[in-house]
């Protein structure tokens, strides 16, 4: 059986901040006190500082989370939005983007909005992969749009159509957050083929990792946000479909599609996420609180492609995947006894052997504040712990072993994103032209969200460095 790379990946943000009262926790709790929901707007940040904040640089591959420095993190002077990933796109590009893959007229912007839209999206350098003409076709008259029953004020000039009266699953609310996480989506997947020079008919497969529900109300979530986007991407020789598993998903949709690509069903597929609208302004209560800016005012997206061995990008380890059985149990040391500890030892590999561990690398000053801790932290010491207690490392060096192979946590809070995924572009930088080995990802989930079960799940891979060419 051949070998699966991860041949390239990028990611992208989007600054969405009058789109964040719209997150679902804002949506519920602004219109109860006219105070909050003044304080919650005149906490938004604006575009500049949203591209100078660190963690945001670092999301976008421009600088590595272990060269973030002490916090509080400071704004970087030399930002920029586009970086060696992707991008920070505005939000008034952004909603044109949005409106440019609309494909049943849910979004209505002003004709003032689709001018400014038009503009800037045509002088962009993906502007041959947007639908122009299409998201001319959005502009309209607001006011009547926002008068209609269901329908949802974004923000002046923007107005999002329910899909369906009386389907809960494509009501206005819930179709914004599908179209935000195809967008993102797209936008990921545009860049990572222009920047790496992809042929867009070169991809058999897409699988989206998302944590959006698409579906009607006869099938709530039934998925292919994957397929969506292809077609937007202009991958017409592709198909695709959605792996969901809460947080979890993306390690899972890799490792699905780097056992496609090594049993020749495939020889290329695109693993996509776009951003959760959800969870935008989630903690913003303990930012309040705290005297801090609406951090949660940016959406993700991500792309990469896994392919057959070229002998030069990283390996994907089939053989080293570590799974949450349901015989595991829940707690934190069980959890990453069975994604961390057991598939390194079934295959003789010390923890010591790999360089860099990405597991849930949500950014500390979003969820400190709000009383959710630092997420990170407590995993890398948990593995840590579990080395020592293996022996691969003595008890004085669990501190050094955290600091070293772990990492300061650098996501948006949108589970899926930061379950590692976010590392990615990261790690095929350190596994080609870095000095990294080995790296593990590992993705987390809660399936007891889903009132189905009390179980949570997660999944683990091991990307090593190609040394074909060595031999």
């Amino acid at each position: 059986m051949p070998d699966s790379v991860i041949l390239a990946a990028t990611q992208v943000l989007a600054h969405t901040p009058n789109l964040a009262p719209h997150g679902s926790k804002p949506r519920r709790e602004l219109p109860k006190d006219q105070a909050v929901a003044d304080a919650f707007s005149a906490a938004l940040r604006t575009f500049d500082e949203a591209v100078a904040y660190p963690p945001h640089q670092a999301y976008l591959n421009a600088l590595h989370p272990r060269d973030l420095g002490p916090r509080p993190w400071q704004p970087l002077a030399d930002a920029s939005r586009w970086t060696p990933a992707g991008e920070l796109m505005p939000e008034d590009e952004f909603l044109g983007l949005m409106a440019s893959v609309d494909q049943f007229d849910l979004l209505v912007l002003s004709p003032e909005r689709v001018e400014q839209a038009t503009e800037a999206l045509s002088q962009h350098p993906l502007a041959k992969g947007f639908d122009l003409d299409r998201l001319a076709k959005a502009a309209g008259d607001v006011e009547a749009a926002a008068a209609a029953p269901g329908s949802l004020a974004l923000l002046p000039g923007a107005v999002m159509r329910m899909g369906e009266e009386h389907d809960e699953s494509l009501a206005a609310s819930v179709l914004v957050d599908n179209l935000a996480a195809k967008a993102t989506a797209t936008l990921a997947l545009l860049h990572l083929l222009d920047k790496h020079g992809i042929d867009p008919t070169s991809i058999d497969y897409v699988l989206g990792c998302g944590e959006e529900a698409i579906g009607d109300r006869y099938q709530r979530g039934g998925g292919n946000l994957a397929k969506a986007v292809a077609e937007a991407a202009g991958l017409t020789e592709a198909s695709g479909a959605d792996v969901k598993n809460f947080c979890a998903a993306p390690v899972p949709a890799l490792v699905v599609a780097a056992s496609l690509v090594a049993s020749g069903v495939f020889n290329r597929v695109a693993v996509v996420a776009g951003g959760s609208m959800a969870k935008l302004g989630m903690k913003f209560q303990g930012h309040l609180k705290n005297d801090l800016p609406i951090m949660e005012d940016v959406l993700g997206g991500t792309a990469s492609i896994v392919q057959a061995d070229d002998g030069v990008s990283p390996r994907i380890r089939l053989d080293v995947v570590g799974r949450h059985k349901v015989s595991h149990g829940g707690s934190a040391g069980a959890v990453m006894e069975a994604l961390a500890i057991e598939p390194l030892a079934r295959n003789g590999i010390a923890l010591t052997d790999v360089d860099d561990y990405a597991t849930e690398l949500h950014n500390p000053e979003i969820t400190e504040p709000q009383g959710s801790g630092n997420v990170p932290e407590r995993n890398y010491k948990t593995i840590a712990a579990l080395a020592a207690r293996r022996g691969d490392i003595d008890k004085a060096d669990i501190a050094a072993f955290a600091a070293e192979r772990g990492m300061p946590g650098f996501a948006p809070t949108q589970g899926h994103l930061a379950s590692s995924l976010c590392y990615l572009p990261h790690a095929v930088d350190r596994l080609t032209g870095g000095d990294a080995e080995r790296v593990m990802l590992i993705a987390k989930g809660s399936l007891f969200l889903g009132r189905m079960c009390q179980l949570s799940d997660g999944m683990s891979v091991l990307l090593e460095r190609n040394h074909k060419e060595d031999q």
